[in-house]
């Protein structure tokens, strides 16, 4: 398994290792042992899976407050993504700062989203499946999310034929500076 920073402190790649032959492949995605060795030492407890029926979906930017906040190990079981955090720890030399990166079925790798990062993805292909671990359980009361396209973050995210399609959640997100985040 290689693991790499993605260059906002505690978001990393996981990249692991195929084992491939004339069948197919194997790959072990998650393996408590292997993580707490490598210093990642998170409790999961909840699997979620989502599917998009076009390119172009986006979902995000998404987070949740304390004592209710979650870390992710997000991976993609079918297509490809463009996944991007955002630091939103004010006190954080980072904060307001973002990283994206591409996450897919064919390269196999994974992305490790820390508490105090607002998360999102876009599809880059139709009938993308996308599986994500957690470390708390859904809460509504601290549910929170950051407009996607806010000017002050900046994000660059890619041209889809036909735009993006969002949730009605999503389009009303407010801005960075009127959220409520980490301190």
């Amino acid at each position: 398994m290689e693991i790499r920073s993605l260059g906002l402190e505690g978001v990393l790649e996981i990249v692991p290792k195929r084992h491939g032959d004339a069948r197919g492949f194997f790959m072990e995605t998650y393996s408590a042992d292997r993580f707490a060795q490598a210093g990642i030492n998170l409790n999961f407890v909840q699997d979620n899976h989502s599917y998009s029926a076009a390119a172009g979906v986006l979902r995000g930017l998404h987070y949740q407050l304390a004592p209710r906040a979650q870390d992710k190990l997000l991976r993609v079981i079918r297509g490809r993504v463009l996944d991007v955090c955002v630091d939103i720890r004010r006190s954080s030399k980072t904060f307001g700062k973002w990283i994206a990166h591409e996450i897919s079925a064919e390269k196999g790798n994974q992305i490790l989203v820390p508490q105090g990062f607002a998360h999102g993805f876009v599809t880059l292909v139709p009938d993308t499946e996308v599986l994500y671990k957690v470390t708390d359980t859904y809460s509504p009361e601290h549910e929170r999310s950051v407009r996607f396209d806010d000017p002050a973050i900046g994000i660059e995210w890619p041209s889809v034929a036909g735009g993006f399609q969002l949730s009605g959640r999503d389009l009303k997100a407010p801005l960075l500076a009127d959220a409520e985040v980490f301190a």
